[in-house]
């Protein structure tokens, strides 16, 4: 047999062997596809589920081309060996996200139990959202000297409902209004917006801090935090300053 033979030969062996490999390929990604399509559903909501599938189908399509490679030129075996690190790594985060949810899921659970001792209780909130509550609301401001203030309160649609002028006096000050609008109509119970301004006689009006006063009625888990309801007002517990009483 000429050496030219064997060549032949041996290039024919090679190419059979890359054939089978492909063909081998083929159908697994064709039972891949049939059987991901039947799961999408589930492995959608679970992450970890759909990560599992997919590193079970890279295992069997790199068992079927090592076991059809062809022996006079191996594959190289690193870029498989750097993509199962990747897979590990993704697997780790995953458990890592879903480790720290539930230990969200936990705190939010104590802050519920520790919110809901407050419910009935009056509390000063920093807000800037006002409760009427059996009509009636209040506000707590401080001024740094006796000085003239304006207080405006504002509906849900952005309208000025009341607009009052005062004297306050130098440090705390506490205001307490009583639903009426500047026309005389009475305000539904609920949440409104509320500003205060002051100064000297003669300055330019400056925006006074406040916070606001009302009695909790709920306790709500929204969007990660826990919220107080004060009425129809919403606030994050962290907002509150001061728990007064009942």
């Amino acid at each position: 047999m000429s050496l030219a033979s064997v060549s032949s030969q041996q290039n024919a062996a090679a190419s059979a062997a890359s054939a089978a490999a492909a063909a081998a390929v083929a159908a697994n990604a064709t039972a891949s596809t049939s059987a991901a399509s039947s799961t999408a559903t589930s492995s959608a909501s679970n992450p970890l589920t759909s990560l599992s599938g997919n590193f079970n189908d890279f295992l069997n399509l790199l068992m079927t081309q090592l076991q059809n490679q062809d022996p006079t030129s191996p594959m190289n075996t690193d870029q498989f060996t750097s993509e199962l690190v990747q897979f590990t790594g993704v697997e780790q985060q995953i458990n890592t996200n879903g480790s720290l949810t539930k230990l969200i899921q936990l705190t939010q659970g104590d802050e519920m139990l520790q919110a809901s001792s407050i419910v009935g209780k009056t509390v000063n909130v920093n807000t800037n959202q006002l409760p009427l509550q059996n009509g009636s609301a209040t506000l707590n401001f401080t001024t740094p000297t006796a000085e003239p203030v304006s207080i405006s309160v504002y509906n849900a649609a952005g309208t000025q409902v009341n607009n009052v002028s005062l004297q306050s006096t130098q440090g705390a000050n506490t205001w307490t209004w009583n639903g009426q609008a500047s026309n005389g109509a009475t305000m539904p119970d609920g949440a409104y917006t509320v500003a205060i301004f002051g100064g000297a006689n003669g300055a330019t009006p400056t925006a006074v801090p406040f916070t606001v006063q009302g009695t909790v009625t709920g306790v709500q888990a929204q969007s990660g935090t826990v919220n107080l309801q004060m009425g129809g007002v919403s606030t994050s517990m962290g907002n509150v300053q001061q728990v007064v009483g009942n």
